[in-house]
């Protein structure tokens, strides 16, 4: 799994107009993509993992402050452009791979005590947030 962690003092996602997900900061912004080999341990270690990463301000982590996530699905960071003009998504998992693991991060995250919003997975979603620093973290689990 690879995930790219921004924290923001706000962050939404919005679907066909509507905000579907919205935290207000400190937080985390996380896109989350899913390849073939990924398993729901793996997400579990990527949740335990985004919830205790001490990067939120004064080296705080989500569960020193209680501070939400905005959680999103995002297949094209499994995207491949080393080759010609056009990326290649073979390394992304499809959707029925995918899908059931963004929702195991999310639950697990659930569970160690977050509050987590998210998108909708396969929709055309509009991702706004403020990045504060800016700060961004990727992580491969």
């Amino acid at each position: 799994m690879r995930a790219v962690a921004q924290v923001v003092t706000e962050a939404k996602v919005d679907v066909d107009g509507v905000t579907v997900g919205s935290i207000i900061g400190p937080g985390l912004c996380v896109l989350v993509g899913v390849t073939h080999d990924d398993t729901p341990e793996k997400a579990a270690q990527l949740a335990r993992k985004l919830w205790s990463l001490r990067i939120l301000p004064g080296e705080k982590s989500c569960s020193d402050l209680g501070a939400p996530l905005l959680v999103i699905s995002q297949f094209t960071l499994y995207g491949d452009a080393r080759k010609g003009r056009r990326p290649t998504w073979n390394a992304a998992a499809p959707g029925p791979v995918a899908e059931p693991l963004v929702d195991e991060v999310c639950a697990r995250l659930r569970e160690l005590g977050a509050h987590v919003e998210t998108g909708r997975f396969g929709a055309d979603m509009k991702v706004s947030l403020a990045n504060d620093g800016p700060f961004t973290v990727v992580l491969d689990i």
